[in-house]
């Protein structure tokens, strides 16, 4: 009895063994495939969830497979990063042992992308500095108003206009400084923030925003992608 029990241990430690080094080699291909299908600048960390990964291997399909991206893999200067989630996703098991896997359909991608303020700032002509302001965003920038350049404040709502991301502000301020009333109304509008979030990889789409003590976070979905 007790060398049954061993026996079955040994089995069962091998079996687990084996399904660990499985979604490792399977991580490895599907993040590969997703560094070159969008062109990163490195590869994303691979969460394929759920256990045991072998009878979702035989399977061949994958409920949930997340993907964590870093400033360097989106190659952005400073202050990104994304979470994905590839819901119904579908690599074969002979493509993965064979290390070739050339196509992954996935049924639904859906995931979340902080930008912070410095990063939205950097990426917007002048002296720009943005911050959070209750549920909108802070502008505060210098402009060239009349032949003469003042830095003003004001506070506005962030929105998306297609794939750009708009701060319409209101009742513009000194920054700091007493400004007439006829510079400030000239010089509202110069205040306005458009900022054009680069295209998305893997067909994601923008689907919403949020502000928040960091940055401004966009969600991003898309349906029926392949990754080849």
């Amino acid at each position: 009895m007790k060398g049954l029990l061993i026996t079955v241990l040994v089995l069962l430690g091998l079996l687990v063994a084996a399904d660990r080094v499985g979604v490792v080699l399977a991580e490895d291909q599907v993040a590969a495939q997703v560094a070159r299908q969008g062109q990163l600048a490195g590869e994303p960390d691979v969460d394929i969830t759920g256990f045991p990964f072998l009878t979702q291997a035989v399977e061949g399909r994958y409920s949930d497979v997340r993907l964590a991206l870093t400033a360097a893999d989106l190659g952005l200067p400073e202050g990104g990063s994304a979470e994905v989630s590839l819901q119904g996703v579908q690599v074969p098991l002979s493509d993965v042992v064979g290390g070739q896997v050339s196509a992954i359909p996935v049924d639904r991608l859906a995931g979340r992308a902080a930008l912070t303020y410095g990063l939205v700032s950097s990426q917007i002509d002048g002296d720009v500095e943005l911050t959070r302001e209750g549920d909108g965003v802070r502008v505060t920038r210098t402009v060239e108003v009349l032949g003469q350049s003042i830095r003003l404040t004001a506070a506005g709502q962030v929105a998306l206009d297609g794939q750009d991301l708009v701060i319409d502000v209101q009742q513009a301020s000194g920054a700091g400084i007493d400004v007439p009333d006829v510079l400030l109304e000239a010089a509202q509008d110069l205040l306005d923030v458009r900022y054009t979030i680069p295209a998305l990889p893997l067909g994601l789409q923008l689907t919403g925003l949020e502000t928040t003590d960091t940055g401004i976070d966009v969600t991003v979905a898309a349906t029926d992608v392949v990754l080849e």
